[in-house]
């Protein structure tokens, strides 16, 4: 596990919701649901859950402006260090907010991940998790969206392909890695495969479709209806994107690791349980290969740092810790259809998907 402090000091403020502003009717303002407390919450459910005996921790570093540039342009960082260096919040779009320390944090998150990077690529573990925020999925080279400022699971593709490295990046988050997408559109030595809800595109910085025929070199989307829950996402991992990253000849993994397509998450409409998220850390480490995991979304905190500590289980081959919680029905009826899709988009491309 790799962690940096600086990852707390980005305060998005609050509002409604995700919304800042005055809202004339909400007695209390909300806080902006990508909080300093989410991560903690993460951090605290691995130091004191039952898997904690099994992990090491790593403190991490600030990345350079050098290094960020991998994958963003430099006009889009100046100006988003400028913005971070008001003395108030700016909002880069409608839900996306930065401030006073945003900037140290933008830092450590992408320095962090590169830092597990580099303690993959040593050799000196095969699996490191990032422990992040901002989240980074969603950030193209020149744009901010969905929370994300720069795209930390893309920087660490792009780190080991410039490596020689054949990367791999997976994205379980519920919703589309359009940022990472974006990154690779024009490259086929990454692949970029993600698994999310369908919801399309949501405004100016959000254009890309997620759809399995949005066309981009190298790219796999598998987008499943609402109500998709732990079933659906094994079978795409199974029928779809594992099989993909095999045929293209992977031999390093990048996951973005979302946990908002829980049932309880109240930024999606998928229904995926503890148990679900531990069926895909198990799938991911069944495949051998160097993999970093950065982390993307998950907004109710409990259940969300349940899912993680979940996750890091199956990674592991563990079974620990119970769900009090899953109840919810896991609607399976949709998938055949969302994936024979998938498969017919495929199929010009990709021996599996024939």
């Amino acid at each position: 596990m790799f962690w940096h402090d600086a990852c707390l000091e980005h305060d998005a403020g609050s509002g409604l919701w995700e919304l800042p502003g005055e809202w004339d009717w909400l007695d209390e303002p909300e806080p902006h649901p990508e909080s300093a407390a989410r991560l903690r919450t993460f951090r605290h459910a691995l130091r004191h859950g039952p898997v904690a005996g099994h992990l090491t921790w790593s403190t991490g570093r600030a990345a350079t402006e050098e290094e960020l540039a991998r994958v963003h342009e430099p006009g889009y960082l100046a100006a988003l260090k400028a913005a971070c260096a008001g003395p108030g919040r700016v909002a880069l779009e409608v839900n996306t907010l930065v401030g006073p320390g945003s900037w140290e944090a933008v830092l450590a998150a992408a320095g962090t991940a590169l830092a597990a990077h580099d303690a993959v690529a040593s050799g000196r573990t095969r699996l490191a998790y990032a422990l992040v925020r901002p989240p980074g999925h969603h950030a193209q080279p020149g744009l901010a969206d969905g929370y994300c400022l720069v795209n930390n699971a893309a920087l660490v593709a792009e780190t080991a392909r410039r490596a020689g490295r054949r990367v791999a990046v997976l994205d379980w988050d519920v919703h589309h890695g359009n940022g990472t997408q974006e990154v690779f559109a024009g490259t086929e030595d990454v692949l970029t495969a993600s698994v999310h809800m369908r919801h399309g595109p949501w405004g100016a910085n959000h254009r890309q479709t997620g759809a399995p025929d949005e066309p981009a070199l190298g790219n796999v989307n598998v987008e499943l209806s609402l109500g998709a829950g732990d079933r659906a996402y094994a079978r795409a991992m199974d029928e779809v994107v594992l099989p993909a990253v095999r045929e293209f000849g992977a031999d390093f993994l990048v996951c973005a690791s979302g946990f908002d397509g829980s049932a309880f998450d109240p930024n999606g409409r998928h229904n995926l349980t503890a148990a679900g998220y531990r069926a895909i850390g198990a799938r991911v480490a069944a495949e051998g290969l160097p993999t970093v995991l950065t982390q993307e979304g998950g907004y109710l905190r409990g259940y969300a740092a349940l899912c993680l500590h979940a996750l890091v289980e199956g990674l592991l081959g563990l079974d620990l810790l119970e769900d009090p919680l899953a109840y919810v029905p896991d609607d399976t009826q949709l998938v055949d259809a969302d994936l024979a899709l998938v498969r017919a988009v495929l199929a010009d491309r990709w021996e599996f998907a024939r």
